[in-house]
């Protein structure tokens, strides 16, 4: 929105500061970090107030990462923090457009099942939250309305049904069908919202992880949506996907100011008010600019944390039938918690995974040359 005060330098020469990307990814950075400190404080203490916590601990966790504090006391439902942060410097700051449009859109879309889960079990003391079925019928209707958006808008209409993967220098799929691309892109939406939803269990993984997957992404939406950079590099060159790199500074300005928040001893959880909506939004800004492929890359914590929970299930379920007695492959699922099992103190798996996260984000950039 602050980007058309570049149309008034005639009369202030320092307005055209704003027609510069780089500035307002800057300024939407900052501006997001801000928010997220001024809000933060007070958001938290309202939520103390309410008693926004869970008031209870799995019976599957025990005392897991409880040795310093008592962690079912904590106030959930901080991704507002998140949320608020992101969206408000977003519309600030990024020039609109239907690639800005469609992810703010699915990012607040997915924050309302996300608030309504975490209500569920604050208030009702509901542990089960809200239905599969609703959850589901959410990001169904999300991703359905943000696919037919990008199909009708003339300046997606073609680039989105471009499939690119990583090593190749041209799109393996120039024109998906409809269907095709309907499946793929609810994968995405559905899967890291998942994913990040299951990492989300000890003090700053799932955030700390968020910021540098955002920080590729933003790299990578930028390079997209410059034409001579996207050419140098074998890119897909996606016109005004380059306003999405401001989405993803206030991405990261808002985790930021969150995991502030959020370290341990955490003052208060995310919830699933912002894990479910921050899976969703990574997923369709990846989406968006052709690199769905390398987010399974960049995004190798997520993925191996969803994965870690699939394998598990499966297995039981398959020695179970078998042998009649079902057995693990890990000690306990998420995978972060089979370290704590291990005896790992929770800040030792929580800077372990960061830095694994931080290995997968350098694998995934390597990819941009690797043609």
């Amino acid at each position: 929105m602050l980007s058309y005060l570049a149309d008034y330098e005639q009369y202030f020469g320092p307005l055209r500061l704003f027609a510069s990307q780089t500035f307002r990814i800057i300024m939407g950075s900052a501006t997001a970090l801000v928010i997220g400190f001024l809000i933060g404080p007070w958001l938290i203490r309202r939520f103390r107030e309410l008693k926004f916590g869970h008031g209870y601990i799995d019976e599957r966790t025990g005392a897991l990462g409880a040795t310093y504090f008592d962690k079912k006391h904590t106030p959930t439902m901080g991704g507002l923090i998140i949320f608020l942060s992101v969206f408000l410097s977003s519309v600030l700051w990024a020039r609109p457009n239907v690639w800005v449009f469609v992810a703010l859109f699915v990012y607040a879309a997915l924050t309302v099942p996300g608030w309504r889960d975490d209500y569920l079990k604050v208030v009702h003391k509901n542990k089960d939250g809200i239905k599969p079925w609703e959850k589901i019928g959410w990001q169904s209707l999300a991703t359905g309305v943000a696919l037919g958006v990008l199909l009708w808008h003339p300046l997606s209409a073609n680039k989105i049904r471009e499939l690119w993967v990583p090593f190749l220098k041209d799109a393996l799929i120039a024109h998906m069908p409809w269907w095709l691309l309907l499946v793929l892109i609810y994968l995405w939406i559905v899967g890291f919202s998942n994913a990040i939803n299951l990492t989300d269990g000890l003090d700053g993984l799932a955030v700390g992880c968020t910021i540098t997957v955002a920080l590729v992404l933003g790299i990578m939406a930028y390079i997209a949506g410059n034409s001579i950079f996207s050419e140098y590099l074998l890119l897909s060159h996606v016109p005004g996907a380059g306003e999405l790199t401001v989405v993803c500074g206030a991405l990261i300005g808002g985790c930021m100011a969150f995991l502030w928040f959020n370290s341990h001893p955490a003052e208060v959880f995310m919830g699933d008010t912002g894990s479910l909506a921050l899976g969703g939004l990574i997923g369709v800004i990846a989406f968006m600019i052709h690199q769905p492929f390398t987010l399974v890359i960049i995004g190798g914590v997520f993925v191996m944390e969803l994965l870690s929970v699939v394998f598990q299930v499966s297995w039981f379920k398959f020695t179970k039938r078998r042998y009649g007695e079902g057995r693990r492959l890990f000690r306990m699922a998420p995978i972060h918690h089979h370290f704590q099992k291990l005896g790992w103190p929770e800040t030792k798996v929580v800077l372990r995974f960061w830095v694994l996260s931080l290995g997968f984000a350098l694998v995934g950039l390597a990819t941009l040359k690797l043609r």
